[in-house]
């Protein structure tokens, strides 16, 4: 059996991917940047790790059984293009990297500390101790997170929150999540409670999928019903929240702070910069900026490369495979 890994983010645990896999197996690593190469290499094989396989890389691969993405998202690989009875899986792992992004990020915001540490940098002491006009930090303990979406990553953010005192409620396009089996005050419906969660919210922390329905879902009128000093969490995708809602809110101080993961702008493909919006957030004080980093741990790819391991060799034995996408016809 032939394997072709094209995804970059495996090379950090190449060994442990390699040991994962079924012994014999012959395993080629092409750049996952040149699409040249990467459609070279599966003219024989079998399996393709990787994220991306656009129409041509598909065609070339008339042998391919199983092409698995080393991630959730499988919107890179063109199904149609497959061998007829090729499989697209997927893998996760990511749901604990990215809670626990989600935990420190609120605390840094609630806590006050990009603003402290900006301040002792340049000699000042802003604490009550040393300042009686200084406000106080506020923790978790009994603060309201509103979670929109709730989902495997949301559910795990809550529960590292939910460890720390906080109280919860959450949104779902559905509806179908059972507070109290999760431990929520209440739950209900996007359409229906997102309103009654924004004014309740100390914290809301948005990790819903990105769909036609709800791009723009947090626009001005939304950011402004939120409490007042209330921080925000984006770890779903930049568009959920308007950009330029988002900015003007956070410029104004309609919301008190915000930790964003996910933008508007992306690099290229080979490239390593871009600016991740046309606004100028870096200038804000109340911003925690991050590079779609939340759940990149070597954890989260030790897990990805266990399961892309076992379904290689559930293929080889015949057996059904995990976390099917797709199937090419």
């Amino acid at each position: 059996m032939k394997i072709v890994v094209a995804d970059q983010n495996l090379l950090g645990v190449r060994a442990e991917l390699d040991a994962a896999l079924p012994a014999g197996c012959e395993t080629v690593w092409p750049s996952a940047r040149d699409t040249a190469a990467v459609a070279a290499a599966v003219t024989d094989a079998d399996v393709l790790i990787g994220g991306r396989c656009p129409k041509e890389t598909g065609a070339a691969g008339s042998g391919l059984r199983l092409v698995h993405a080393a991630g959730a998202g499988t919107d890179g690989i063109v199904v149609d293009a497959l061998p007829s009875g090729c499989v697209v899986a997927n893998t996760f792992h990511h749901e604990d990297s990215i809670a626990e992004y989600v935990l420190a990020s609120t605390i840094l915001l609630r806590r006050g500390f990009l603003a402290q540490d900006r301040a002792l940098r340049a000699g000042e002491w802003p604490t009550p101790a040393y300042d009686p006009a200084a406000p106080w930090a506020e923790s978790l303990s009994g603060a309201v997170v509103g979670l929109v979406g709730f989902g495997h990553i949301g559910a795990r953010a809550w529960d590292r929150l939910r460890a720390l005192g906080a109280r919860g409620v959450a949104v779902t396009r559905r509806g179908a999540v059972d507070a109290g089996a999760a431990g929520l005050d209440w739950a209900g419906a996007t359409a229906d409670r997102l309103g009654e969660l924004l004014a309740v919210a100390d914290v809301v922390v948005v990790s819903a999928p990105l769909t036609p329905e709800t791009e723009g879902l947090l626009g001005a009128p939304e950011l402004a019903a939120m409490r007042p000093g209330a921080v925000l969490v984006n770890v779903g995708r930049g568009p959920l929240v308007d950009e330029h809602a988002l900015f003007a809110a956070l410029r104004d101080g309609v919301v008190g702070g915000a930790a964003i993961d996910v933008w508007y702008g992306y690099p290229p493909a080979g490239s390593t910069h871009a600016a991740p919006s046309s606004l100028p957030f870096a200038e804000l004080g109340n911003v925690l900026m991050t590079p779609h980093s939340s759940g990149l741990t070597r954890q989260t790819f030790l897990g990805r490369a266990a399961d892309i391991g076992a379904n290689v060799h559930r293929l080889l034995a015949g057996e059904d495979l995990r976390n099917v996408v797709a199937v090419a016809r």
